[in-house]
C-alpha cells in the first residue's frame, strides 16, 4: 500500500476547514508558522500542501501578503442570475420558491445539528439583522445584507456542505432578492412587524433545537413573502388599469 504523504494529509485538513465553514472565501489562512504548529508538521510539508491547494484554485498566495481562500468559491451562479433578476423582475418569485425549498431544509438541520458556537454566531447575526430592520436610518442595502447573512448563518449551522455552498454561491442574488422583497413588502402597514415576528420564531426554534418547528417557520415566512408580493403586484396592476381607463375617458 502506497504510504500517505504528509502534504496530502495537510491538504485534506485545510480542505475540510474550507468545506465546514471554518475558512470562508476571502479569509486569510493563519501564518505558516502557526499552521505548521497546529498540524504538527514541518514547514516544507505545509508549503507543499498550500501549493496543491493553489493549483486546485482553492487558495490564492499573494506575494508578501499571505495566503487566502479563493473568492471564486463564493461566486457560483451569482452573476448570470443577478442579471436575470434585474432584467426580469418576475423571477423574484422563482427565487422565493427556491429559498423556501433550501431554507426550510437548512432550518431543520440547523436546529438539530447546531453547536453552541453555531448558536452564538447565529444570535449575533440575528441581533444585527433586527437592529438594521428597526433602524430607520440604516440604508436598504445594509438591511438586506444583514438579513441575507442571517439566513447564510442558518445554512452554516446546518453542517451540510452542499447546501452551504449553494447558499453562499447565491449570496449576491439572495441579498438582491431580499432587498427587492423588503422594499415592496414594507409598502404595506404592519408587514415590517410580521417579518420581524417570523424571523424571531425561526431563530427561537433553531436555538431550542426544534427541527420541525424551525422547518415550518422558514416555510411560513417565505410563503408569506411570496403571497404578499403577489397581492402587491395584483393591486398595482389594478391601479394601473384604473389609471389607464380614466386616462382613456379623459382623451
Amino acid at each position: 500500500m502506497k504510504p500517505v504523504k504528509i502534504s496530502d494529509v495537510i491538504t485534506h485538513q485545510i480542505e475540510s476547514m474550507i468545506l465546514d465553514g471554518g475558512l470562508r472565501p476571502g479569509d486569510r489562512l493563519p501564518p505558516e508558522r502557526e499552521l505548521a504548529a497546529r498540524f504538527e508538521v514541518s514547514r516544507p510539508s505545509l508549503r507543499e500542501a498550500i501549493k496543491k491547494l493553489e493549483t486546485r484554485g482553492l487558495v490564492e498566495v499573494r506575494r508578501g501578503g499571505g495566503t487566502y481562500v479563493s473568492d471564486l468559491l463564493d461566486q457560483t451562479f451569482s452573476n448570470p442570475l443577478m442579471g436575470l433578476l434585474h432584467h426580469h423582475p418576475e423571477t423574484l418569485y422563482d427565487l422565493v420558491e427556491m429559498r423556501e425549498s433550501l431554507e426550510s431544509v437548512a432550518a431543520y438541520y440547523a436546529a438539530v445539528r447546531a453547536t453552541e458556537e453555531d448558536r452564538a454566531a447565529l444570535r449575533q447575526r440575528y441581533e444585527a439583522m433586527i437592529e438594521a430592520h428597526e433602524n430607520a436610518h440604516v440604508d436598504p442595502a445594509t438591511d438586506a445584507r444583514r438579513d441575507a447573512e442571517f439566513h447564510i448563518g442558518i445554512a452554516e449551522a446546518a453542517h451540510n456542505v452542499v447546501l452551504l455552498y449553494i447558499m453562499r454561491g447565491l449570496f449576491n442574488l439572495l441579498q438582491s432578492g431580499i432587498s427587492t422583497s423588503l422594499e415592496r413588502l414594507y409598502t404595506r402597514p404592519g408587514n415590517r412587524e410580521i417579518v420581524g415576528e417570523q424571523h424571531q420564531a425561526l431563530f427561537e426554534a433553531i436555538i431550542a433545537g426544534d427541527g420541525e418547528t424551525a422547518r415550518q417557520a422558514a416555510q411560513q415566512h417565505l410563503q408569506f413573502v411570496k403571497r404578499s408580493l403577489v397581492e402587491i403586484d395584483e393591486e398595482e396592476k389594478r391601479i394601473e388599469r384604473s389609471r389607464r381607463r380614466l386616462h382613456g375617458l379623459a382623451d
